[in-house]
């Protein structure tokens, strides 16, 4: 069993944190005492008012997780409450407000506690003085009661160099990456041997998925999921000293050279994206849907209360102004009922005859009236006021139950909020599953991660990503001048065809056609009848449709026709050009 503690603040995200469902198979509340709201998120935030109300105290809560080992079998409830009971009166928490949950990852069950270190009575935070050694002795004493094996770190050597050597972040590094701090040194040490110049050793980084950057100190490695690690700590070789790494490397690889953290960061982040994208195209979402099911059916109790108490607020909404409307009809039927009255009891007694003549005469009537006015008067101030009374009290009843409802929509709506923040952090959740299981199968067969095509040039020249689209460009030059031509050509072509001027489009032959015909080359007149009979009386010296023998014929010449129509045509052309 092994518990760790600690004091902290940020009831909001620890809330969402012991309800994800996504990491967790199994998330049971148990037991949330001390605050007025069922759940987490509304009895942190309780807490959380009080220590701002009342103390000073940013680290108001004292948040401990107990894991048993799994070899030595599981823990009862019973044995949970009697650790957390002994814990909270060894660390002087008894009496204090706390939570705990259950919770059941990858098979194992454990259990997280969360105390409010504010002492309300005394206003004032409760003082955890050596939390850990008091851990340790709680722990010591259960497992000999219990007949448990403390774990390593519980005996005499706890504080042995192989604990010490794994911090938080480098449990990060190894979640990310896939490969523990001793893989990284290994791979990292092999490189540094095998290369026999800074050059060398470099490229060998990138192909290890590395790149050399400089920062707080001058040579830093950057991989390609963004950890960052000094280059001296991952040369596991203790004949090699920092001053020799800087030395083998200034010479072509000089700090102010090296991008730093921040720029090798975005430098990685840009050559990952296109695999993560890649990673997430693939992926069916079959997962998403899962999750959103499981999120679908958790929200949906949720949803109903809010639908019911939506529709049960305005049931009490209409009830209360029917109530509301009945009071003041009842106010008002009484005073008209009490004012026919009065005025049919002054009826009955009102005198006639001799006695209304004599009550007229003597001013008696005239007093009686002025009577019967005054308790009219009063008798309606007083129905007055206890109307504006009834109406008063109405007004307040009906804050009272818009407050009621106010406060129950806000618990409601922190619900589905915390529901809400509890859905994000799954699906953040379930982005980084996918993604490490995609650098998991990018790492098969490899024991290293995937190499970054990087040109890290010396003197000065930062890493830049190799783009695939120029990797087989020419790099002489010629490839941009022959563009610029051809985009000066482009502009040039543009340039004439906006300046040319619109003009309609001209039919050459009809155009040519009506030249000839207004020009007419040919002015005689040809009488076809006539040349035909000369022709005919010609061949045989005589006959009725010839001639008489006296003229000689007209002959024309096929190369003089062809002539003539060549000169009509040109006359034409001439004719066109003039006209254009």
């Amino acid at each position: 069993m092994i518990p760790k503690a600690s004091q902290r603040g940020g009831g909001k995200d620890l809330a969402t944190h012991l309800l994800n469902a996504f990491d967790n198979e199994l998330v049971e509340v148990a037991e949330v005492t001390g605050a007025i709201a069922p759940d987490l998120h509304g009895a942190f935030a309780e807490w959380e008012a009080i220590a701002t109300g009342l103390t000073k105290c940013r680290n108001y809560l004292y948040s401990l997780s107990v894991n048993p080992d799994l070899g030595q079998g599981q823990l009862s409830r019973a044995q949970y409450m009697d650790y957390v009971d002994r814990v909270e009166k060894a660390l002087g928490l008894s009496g204090q407000p706390r939570a705990i949950v259950y919770h059941i990852k990858n098979g194992r069950e454990h259990c997280h506690v969360v105390w409010s270190r504010i002492d309300y009575q005394n206003e004032k935070a409760v003082h955890i003085a050596f939390d850990r050694e008091k851990l340790m002795m709680v722990t010591r004493q259960f497992a000999r009661e219990h007949g448990l094996e403390l774990p390593d770190g519980y005996g005499p050597g706890r504080f042995d160099e192989r604990r010490q050597k794994t911090s938080l972040y480098e449990r990060a590094q190894e979640r990310a990456t896939g490969l523990s701090k001793e893989e990284r040194q290994l791979q990292v040490t092999q490189a540094w041997r095998q290369s026999d110049s800074p050059k060398a050793f470099v490229r060998a980084l990138e192909d290890l998925g590395y790149v050399l950057a400089t920062g707080n100190r001058p040579y830093v490695l950057v991989d390609i999921y963004g950890g960052m690690n000094a280059l001296p700590k991952l040369i596991d070789d203790r004949s090699v000293r920092t001053k020799d790494i800087r030395a083998f490397l200034e010479k072509e690889f000089p700090p102010e050279s090296l991008p730093t953290v921040d720029e090798a960061k975005a430098l990685v982040a840009q050559h990952r994206k296109a695999r993560e994208q890649f990673a997430r195209a693939r992926d069916d979402g079959a997962q998403v849907e899962k999750l959103a099911r499981a999120q679908a059916a958790r929200r949906a109790p949720v949803e109903a209360a809010r639908a019911e108490m939506v529709a049960r607020q305005e049931r009490e909404r209409a009830a209360q102004l029917r109530e509301h409307l009945a009071a003041r009809q009842a106010l008002r039927a009484g005073y008209l009922t009490e004012s026919v009255r009065v005025r049919e009891q002054r009826e009955e007694v009102r005198p006639t005859g001799l006695a209304a003549f004599l009550g007229r005469v003597t001013g008696v009537s005239a007093i009686i009236r002025r009577v019967q006015r005054y308790k009219d008067a009063k008798r309606y101030l007083v129905f007055r006021e206890s109307k504006h009374g009834l109406a008063a009290g109405q007004r307040v009843e009906a804050a009272l139950l818009q407050r009621r409802h106010e406060l129950q929509a806000l618990d409601v709506n922190r619900q589905l909020k915390a529901l809400s923040a509890v859905e994000t952090r799954e699906h953040k959740a379930l982005e980084e599953s996918i993604v490490r299981e995609q650098r998991l199968k990018e790492r098969a067969g490899h024991e290293h991660m995937p190499a970054l095509a990087l040109e890290l040039k010396p003197r000065g020249r930062s890493a830049s990503v190799r783009r695939a689209k120029d990797r087989y460009r020419d790099r002489t030059g010629r490839d941009h001048a022959r563009d610029e031509e051809r985009a000066m050509r482009a502009r040039m072509a543009e340039e004439e065809k906006r300046l040319e001027p619109d003009e309609p489009d001209i039919d050459l032959e009809n155009a040519h056609r009506r030249a000839l015909e207004r020009h007419e080359p040919w002015s005689k007149k040809v009488d076809l009848p006539g040349d035909f009979a000369r022709a005919a009386g010609s061949d045989d010296g005589g006959g009725d449709g010839g001639d008489d023998g006296t003229e000689e014929p007209v002959r024309i010449s096929r190369a003089e026709r062809k002539s003539e129509r060549q000169r009509s045509r040109r006359r034409g052309r001439d004719d066109f050009e003039r006209e254009r």
